[in-house]
């Protein structure tokens, strides 16, 4: 459980109010930068290849020791700990919130209700590199015998936004000879337009919904099945040019999936944070496994340093 403490009821959030109606109000951007030139090197931080600036915003020496004292007040560092720890911080659904034992390399163990859950996260990801290898070295044929060129993610919410996201501003790594489309929106448009670029037997779809059920994502998958197999391919052929990101094996299989092309994430995965799970198998097919495998080493090293970083070096903190 986190602590349960309202912020605007802290001394630290008195005091801050006081100092922005005493102090900050009335301050301009251009006289905070005139009274100190050395601004920028007060107020930015480097990690790795990231430059944190906050130096544009209105505040001083005193306002940062007050922000720092607020999150003191609140109990910042426990809840930290207690997200890393597996905690169910989640509190409306009872969940631990554990996207970072997706991207956790250590080797070290990461508990949720007395299980070690890195055997099965690793698992799976040892099944997404084996996947992206066959369709990126031709191995994995469409159902003329083709490869696959075009990739079609079929989803909603954090399994479209995030990988959609980290697609789109990695474009410069993409894999030569693939093509990724997302489609999210339930009207039809949408998917029916993005089945114009694509061809039936060079395509591969990724239906990315947990439960199988999800509205939005299955009338769009239907879609694609209902043209695919209007494309002259068979029900057999489905197995060739379909995959799930699913927990659900009787409904995907039902659809005529493989179940070895199912691929499991938990309900630990927060959807926002999907993108490092097996939703991110977009990314991967998109950019290649060993790029996919920089972004999630990526995102541990912010995570060891939110951990380990002093609040007021503490980039995600600040």
């Amino acid at each position: 459980m986190l602590p349960r403490i309202n912020p605007t009821s802290t001394q630290a959030w008195f005091l801050l109010k006081k100092h922005f109606e005493e102090e900050m109000n009335r301050k301009h951007m251009r006289d905070l930068f005139a009274a100190e030139p050395e601004r920028f090197q007060k107020f930015s931080l480097c990690l790795e290849d990231l430059v944190f600036d906050y130096s544009k915003n209105i505040i001083n020496q005193k306002t940062l020791k007050l922000l720092l004292e607020l999150a003191e007040d609140c109990k910042l560092k426990d809840a930290i700990k207690a997200m890393f720890d597996g905690d169910k911080i989640n509190e409306t659904e009872g969940r631990s919130v554990l996207h970072t034992a997706l991207r956790n390399f250590s080797g070290n163990q990461v508990m949720v209700d007395g299980k070690d859950i890195m055997p099965d996260i690793l698992k799976v990801q040892e099944q997404m590199k084996a996947f992206c290898t066959s369709i990126h070295d031709g191995s994995w044929k469409g159902y003329t015998g083709k490869p696959i060129k075009y990739i079609v993610n079929i989803g909603i919410g954090g399994s479209d936004l995030g990988p959609v996201m980290v697609t789109e501003a990695l474009k410069p790594y993409t894999v030569k000879g693939i093509e990724t489309f997302f489609v999210s929106n339930v009207d039809g448009t949408h998917i029916v337009e993005t089945l114009k670029k694509v061809k039936a037997d060079e395509t591969l779809f990724l239906v990315a919904s947990k439960t199988f059920t999800t509205q939005e994502t299955m009338t769009n998958a239907h879609t694609a099945r209902n043209w695919f197999l209007a494309s002259g391919a068979k029900e057999t052929d489905i197995a060739k040019h379909f995959a799930a990101l699913s927990t659900n094996e009787k409904s995907v299989t039902a659809f005529g999936i493989d179940k070895a092309n199912m691929f499991e994430f938990w309900d630990w995965v927060g959807g926002r944070y999907s993108l490092w799970s097996a939703i991110g198998l977009s990314i991967a097919l998109t950019i290649g496994y060993d790029h996919f495998i920089a972004l999630l080493k990526g995102a541990e090293s912010v995570d060891k340093h939110l951990k380990t970083a002093a609040f007021d070096k503490n980039i995600p903190v600040l």
